[in-house]
């Protein structure tokens, strides 16, 4: 399987999200979203699956410092904001065979392992 984990390696979540990747004996290649940000098609493809929404990174310092009419923005405006700014995705996303399955690290075992099929 081929796995790839997109995040920061200062992330709290994806430290998290890798070491129970490890513990569970699962390869992945980690891509460091600050030194290598996702292609403006690639984060189109993320929002297709997820949506706009489940990729905001709202707790980070990016998203506070939108504007309230980030409130109401489409999915394209989104996606060009995610395309500017990294640090607005959510962390981390998976992708299994480069089809996105995961993104966060919120859903239960059962739920992760079955998304990426373990």
């Amino acid at each position: 399987m081929t796995l790839q984990v997109y995040g920061i390696p200062n992330c709290g979540t994806c430290k998290k999200a890798l070491q129970w990747l490890e513990a569970k004996g699962v390869a992945y290649e980690f891509i460091n979203t600050k030194e290598h940000p996702p292609q403006t098609e690639q984060i189109k493809d993320w929002i297709e699956v997820f949506g706009s929404q489940a990729l905001r990174n709202t707790s980070g310092g990016s998203y506070r410092a939108l504007g309230e009419e980030k409130k109401t923005w489409s999915d394209q405006q989104w996606l060009v904001a995610f395309s500017q700014d990294a640090m607005l995705l959510k962390r981390p996303v998976m992708l299994k065979a480069e089809v996105p399955v995961l993104v966060g690290f919120r859903e239960t075992e059962a739920v992760r392992c079955r998304k990426l099929g373990l």
